[in-house]
């Protein structure tokens, strides 16, 4: 009997239900990029001075990363049913001492608490991933994250628009109520979930997820790969506002964040990529995937004179980074679905220490040698990434870990010459 047949209905991830999770992650990701357009307006209400204002967007990633190491491994050892909804008030109180704060204190106290269970995101995406039959794994996956990169790309936009015609302090009061409200809609309409082989405690749960890159090769490969993934996307949407405000556009804030709408455009083109995964085009979408991503960079780099061919090359990047990232998760959570909390959490560490660096590297680079110069980088971190593909292919793989045959199932015949394949 078929893995969807043999469940139980009220236990189905029915379209309502993973529609449901992908807001539930769009939602709560964006508390995490709320605070970058409104920095200033923020330093001027509370007389933060200019250099310790920025600490509101870091300790808020700050946050974020502490909890997909602390907090993501529960949703091996808790049932996520009560679990998500915990995290999602622990939001909503983080984001109303945002709104009522009255010292930089207060502030930077409610955006770490925001940041730092905004990462029920992963436990979102990890109950996916365990409650999904096999055979629709990738498709459910690429649904619910679909509405992770979502919330990234609009997050800045929709506080930008909030902030003009309310205040800063309206876009984490609007926070809070939409916590709260997801809160009650997940606890009402998710089945339960609990763990069938939990881990022994909350301390190995943790621990496990310091030694999964050492010994499973499919994750340490796909981890590598996100990485570089997501430095390549931090260096466009960390700098790109860099050279729109300058000449010879000088855009507006609100006018910047209209870019964001190219990136969602890509983003909701590639939510097929999981089915493609299903169907064991893995290994295709990698490659195919990651040189788009490369060649995305030429028109990037135009900024300087063309503003259409900036969207262009943002809808082709975001179409690649959400394709791979899709893919990514299908693979090593299939290897072993009870562990998706743990293999998710150490994933997504990854992933944000790629988006930092990404970050970083925009700005400098933009600083001393002009976008054209971060636009290469951008490239080069695509190119790391499809360089890691294309070395694990070429060596053998002597891991004495074999993967779980429905791992096998996910890729075609001639990618199943390693048992951990990517």
């Amino acid at each position: 009997m078929p893995p969807s047949a043999a469940t139980p209905p009220a236990m189905r991830l029915t379209r309502p239900r993973l529609l449901l999770l992908a807001v539930l992650c769009g939602v709560s990701v964006a508390n995490v990029y709320y605070a970058q357009p409104l920095l200033e307006r923020m330093g001027s209400d509370l007389s933060i001075p200019t250099g310790r204002v920025g600490w509101v967007v870091a300790l808020g990633q700050a946050g974020y990363l502490i909890g997909l190491a602390a907090l993501v491994p529960l949703g091996d050892w808790l049932n996520r049913r009560t679990l998500i909804p915990a995290h999602l008030l622990l939001i909503a109180v983080g984001t109303t001492a945002a709104a009522v704060s009255t010292t930089a204190a207060v502030l930077y106290a409610g955006v770490a608490i925001a940041g730092l269970f905004s990462v029920v995101v992963q436990t979102a995406v990890a109950y996916t991933a365990a409650t999904s039959p096999p055979e629709q794994r990738g498709r459910n996956i690429g649904t619910v994250t679909s509405g992770v990169v979502v919330g990234i790309i609009l997050a800045r936009t929709v506080a930008g628009l909030i902030a003009d015609a309310a205040g800063w302090r309206a876009v984490y009061a609007a926070a809070a109520a939409m916590a709260v409200t997801m809160a009650v809609l997940v606890r009402a309409a998710l089945p339960d979930d609990r763990p069938s082989q939990a881990p022994r405690s909350y301390g190995a749960a943790v621990a496990s997820i310091l030694i999964l890159g050492a010994t499973d090769r499919v994750f340490r490969t796909r981890a590598l790969i996100t990485f570089f993934l997501f430095a390549s996307f931090g260096v466009l949407w960390s700098g790109l506002a860099l050279p729109l405000s300058g000449a010879p556009w000088h855009l507006s804030p609100a006018q910047i964040g209209l870019f964001g709408f190219a990136g969602l455009a890509g983003t909701l083109g590639a939510t097929r990529a999981g089915r493609w995964a299903d169907r064991g085009l893995a290994g295709v979408v990698t490659v195919v995937s990651l040189i788009v991503l490369i060649v995305s960079w030429w028109f990037i780099g135009q900024a300087a004179w063309s503003l259409w061919l900036v969207v262009l090359g943002a809808v082709l990047l975001d179409f690649a980074v959400q394709a791979v990232h899709v893919t990514n998760q299908n693979l090593i959570v299939a290897r072993d679905p009870d562990a998706s909390s743990r293999i998710i959490g150490a994933y997504m560490i990854c992933y944000s220490l790629g988006s930092a660096l990404g970050a970083v590297t925009a700005s400098s680079l933009y600083g001393s040698m002009g976008w054209a110069a971060a636009s290469v980088a951008g490239a080069c971190f695509g190119g790391a990434a499809l360089t890691v593909w294309l070395v694990d292919r070429a060596v053998p793989d002597r891991s004495t870990l074999p993967a779980p045959d429905h791992a096998e199932s996910c890729q075609p015949k001639a990618e199943q010459r390693s048992t951990s394949e990517p």
